[in-house]
């Protein structure tokens, strides 16, 4: 169970680094707990159902959909890494709209795109004969943790830098969806 638990680990940087730029993006108000915790609630339930699916139906993925998913991942994480650096660059706006990162949808393609590794990683606990439901419950439970710790760490990061966070994060989604391609 040690091993899953460093997989759970490696598999939540992705999530944990959006997490931080959600929580950077948070507004003049910033992040509240309840904010925090809905973002590791999505993170933490992509990650778990990611691996479940991975799990169940990896055998079945062809080579093809694989890429496909990692061109979706990248496009999803560079388009909302470029609309924070162009707000960034923008002039300062009201507070109210700096808030758009908080949004379901936006959150659950964030939580969509950083998964992707779960569901890779429930193949191969497939494969490895690995006990799928408690594994993919601690890798979600972990995206949890980190996530809203994520979400609280770039608060206060965000709501002293501003601009700069909201640069610094955009640019670290557009790196994680470059990564995702080149991997």
């Amino acid at each position: 169970m040690l091993s899953v638990l460093f997989l759970a680990l490696s598999l939540a940087i992705d999530a944990f680094a959006a997490a931080v730029c959600c929580g950077a993006n948070g507004g003049r108000h910033g992040l509240r707990w309840r904010d925090s915790l809905a973002v590791g609630l999505w993170f933490g339930g992509f990650q778990t159902g990611m691996t479940l699916i991975g799990g169940a139906f990896g055998h079945r993925l062809s080579q093809y959909l694989w890429r496909a998913g990692q061109l979706a991942a990248f496009g999803l994480l560079a388009f909302l890494g470029l609309g924070m650096v162009w707000e960034a660059l923008s002039p300062e706006k009201e507070a109210p709209s700096r808030r758009y990162e908080l949004r379901p949808l936006s959150l659950a393609t964030l939580a969509l795109a950083t998964s992707l590794d779960a569901l890779a990683a429930g193949v191969s606990l497939a494969y490895l004969g690995q006990e799928l439901l408690s594994s993919a419950l601690v890798i979600g439970a972990v995206a949890f943790v980190l996530s809203a710790v994520g979400g609280l760490l770039g608060q206060s990061v965000g709501s002293r830098l501003h601009r700069w966070a909201d640069l610094a994060g955009g640019m670290v989604l557009i790196g994680l969806g470059i990564r995702v391609l080149l991997t």
